[in-house]
């Protein structure tokens, strides 16, 4: 393991290290699992958890934001604290460290972009596996590793319970912290991560109140390309214009892999082709909704970028198995969708994916996304009255109050401009403020053959077990 001291870390950090230089014995942890020598990276604490990093011997704290007597605290201690204006740069640095001690040689992907990241990642990941790659992703069904906002990847390349060949890390396109932007985060972290290959999947507006406008989130988004490894590929959503520009922002590459309507890897009648020649029969295919084969054509993209042959690629893109959330049927006779879809983009194209396979009425179930702002409600319930045009629908929004904790609860006026966007497009809508009422009102309004489909954040997150219990 590479020797670090306090004194170090605080250079690479750009913090002020108060207390004694001591060496880091341990790796880049969370308060709550740290043990002795490691590094603790919180965006702040108070006395108490100086108090209790001190009881578990760890090396040092490094902070953005000291509370009460922190630093005194740590004084009296004699733990080495150290202070950052941008805690992003010690969770970039302790990725980095992370990945050049643990997993020096491995192949490295980042994907970035507004939809489709986690299961462009997952599926990148399979790939690896299948094969024959060691691999790490921080991708799961929650969404939960992949802010970097926290040093929890950094934690699990340390801990991961086999030497690491490859390593699969969805980054954040726009990150920030109580409506603070961290900026530059897709440019530090993929910086850190020091890829051979970037994908990019699109550019729309999400996480608005960090970014305001379209431009913003190119800006911020396009931080990845420029963080590339010299000479790695990038891997870019020939169809969006914006993606397409940022091919031009970096020389850093070493070549570049498009993927869409008219590029090196498309989707055509007869399923997913390179260069002309077909890779996935779409037969094949294990989901043929138009965001799932745009995924599976960047996935494919950076699986051929790391040279892993043709046969393996189509064998398992073939028995590849969906993230929870991203698409799921989770019954049948009705038919019912579950889809993590949170931003307009999303929203827009699994409705429009969702009434493609069913028959008469479509029946969605929205939950407003709490907490998030009035401008993303009002972008969310547009984006529904567009895919609801023109076609039958019945349509039941909640505030999923039974549900949600207090980070995700609905507040008044987001509700307001929800159903407001919604009123203002003529679009008809049953309200339940709970989400069990919700899918219990849509189960007895529907019939078999009809499709219900699910969309929200953590507000529909929960939807599955309720259902089980409904059903």
């Amino acid at each position: 393991m590479k020797e670090l001291t306090t004194s170090i870390i605080a250079e690479k950090v750009e913090g002020v290290l108060t207390g004694p230089d001591k060496n880091m014995d341990g790796i880049f942890n969370i308060l709550k699992d740290a043990q002795k020598g490691d590094a603790v990276i919180r965006h702040w604490i108070d006395e108490t958890g100086v108090k209790i990093a001190a009881q578990k011997g760890v090396s040092c704290i490094i902070t953005q934001n000291p509370k009460g007597s922190a630093v005194k605290t740590a004084e009296e201690l004699e733990l080495p604290f150290i202070v950052t204006e941008k805690i992003e740069l010690a969770n970039a640095f302790a990725i980095n460290w992370a990945l050049e001690t643990f997993a020096k040689n491995s192949l490295r992907v980042v994907v970035t972009g507004t939809n489709g990241k986690s299961t462009t990642t997952h599926m990148i990941y399979h790939i690896l596996k299948e094969a024959g790659y060691s691999t790490y992703t921080n991708t799961d069904s929650e969404s939960e590793f992949n802010t970097l906002i926290d040093p929890m990847v950094a934690k699990q390349i340390a801990e991961f319970d086999a030497p690491i060949e490859a390593a699969v890390i969805e980054v954040s396109e726009v990150q920030g912290w109580l409506g603070d932007i961290m900026k530059d985060h897709a440019y530090l972290m993929t910086s850190a991560i020091n890829p051979d290959v970037v994908i990019v999947t699109n550019v729309a507006l999400d996480h608005i109140g960090l970014v305001n406008s379209i431009e913003e989130t190119f800006n911020e988004t396009s931080g990845a390309v420029k963080g590339i490894k010299e000479n790695g590929t990038l891997i870019l959503n020939y169809e969006d214009p914006l993606v397409l520009k940022m091919k031009d922002l970096t020389s850093n590459y070493g070549k570049v892999l498009f993927f869409g309507d008219n590029a090196d890897i498309k989707f055509e009648s007869t399923g997913i082709t390179y260069k002309d020649n077909i890779l996935i029969k779409i037969d094949d295919l294990p989901f043929k909704s138009r965001h799932f084969v745009q995924n599976t054509m960047a996935a494919a993209g950076a699986a051929i970028a790391l040279n892993i042959d043709l046969e393996t690629i189509k064998n398992s893109i073939s028995s590849y198995k969906a993230l929870k959330r991203r698409f799921t049927i989770l019954h049948n006779d009705p038919c019912i969708i579950d889809d993590f879809a949170h931003n307009p983009d999303g929203i827009l194209a699994t409705i429009q994916n969702a009434a493609l396979i069913g028959n008469g009425t479509l029946f969605v179930v929205s939950a407003i996304r709490g907490s998030r702002g009035e401008s993303i409600n009002q972008a969310n319930a547009e984006a529904i009255a567009k895919g609801l045009q023109n076609i039958p629908y019945k349509l039941i929004i909640t505030s999923s109050t039974d549900v949600v904790d207090h980070l995700n609860t609905v507040t008044d006026n987001e509700k307001k401009v929800f159903i407001d966007a919604l009123e203002k497009e003529k679009i008809t809508y049953i309200f339940n403020e709970k989400l069990y009422d919700a899918l219990k009102n849509v189960l007895k309004l529907s019939h078999n053959k009809n499709t219900i489909l699910l969309i929200g954040a953590q507000g529909m997150d929960p939807a599955s077990e309720l259902l089980n219990k409904i059903l």
